[in-house]
């Protein structure tokens, strides 16, 4: 087994785990939850179309979209990149590194804006709100697809490089 063939594995079960995970917590309403003599949940799709949509919510949404594409197309070139016959020698991992480092990149600012704008929502004391598992596993992610960037570049760099007889 050549030695690039471990780290292209497993970047592309981090590279899919990035994506599973980013479009979980896309499709969930379960970022931020309030509890007090009732209890609610609230995701990046508001249900009540009567209420304006915060800006930072559309950020969010736009850039979250964004880091699902790229996740995507980091996981197609690495999948790609195991089939010879479809691929250009060494450049399925280093495109797939780019875009999964992108792909973090953008879930990165997508989860920082939600983060500060809602920290920074004005608390009422006889209502207790926390950050939910939709919201951690976007952030979650961010780090699978920073290690789905980092291994790809290490199967990028430890192919072999075509010789003379390549050509």
């Amino acid at each position: 087994m050549p030695p690039m063939e471990p780290c292209r594995s497993l970047a592309l079960l981090s590279g899919s785990l990035g994506l599973l995970s980013v479009l979980v917590a896309l499709s969930t309403d379960f970022w931020f939850v309030a509890m007090g003599t009732t209890s609610s949940h609230s995701g990046l799709w508001p249900k009540e179309h009567q209420d304006p949509v915060a800006g930072y919510i559309h950020v969010t949404q736009a850039f979250s979209i964004l880091a699902s594409l790229g996740g995507l197309v980091s996981v197609s070139f690495l999948v790609l990149s195991c089939i010879p016959s479809l691929s250009v020698p060494g450049r399925g991992p280093l495109v797939s590194s780019v875009t999964a480092f992108a792909a973090a990149l953008f879930v990165m600012v997508a989860m920082t804006v939600y983060t500060i704008e809602r920290w920074n929502q004005p608390l009422n004391p006889q209502i207790q709100t926390f950050f939910s598992w939709s919201f951690y596993l976007g952030w979650v992610s961010a780090l699978f697809w920073v290690c789905a960037g980092a291994l790809s570049l290490g199967a990028h760099c430890s192919a072999p490089l075509p010789g003379y007889e390549a050509v």
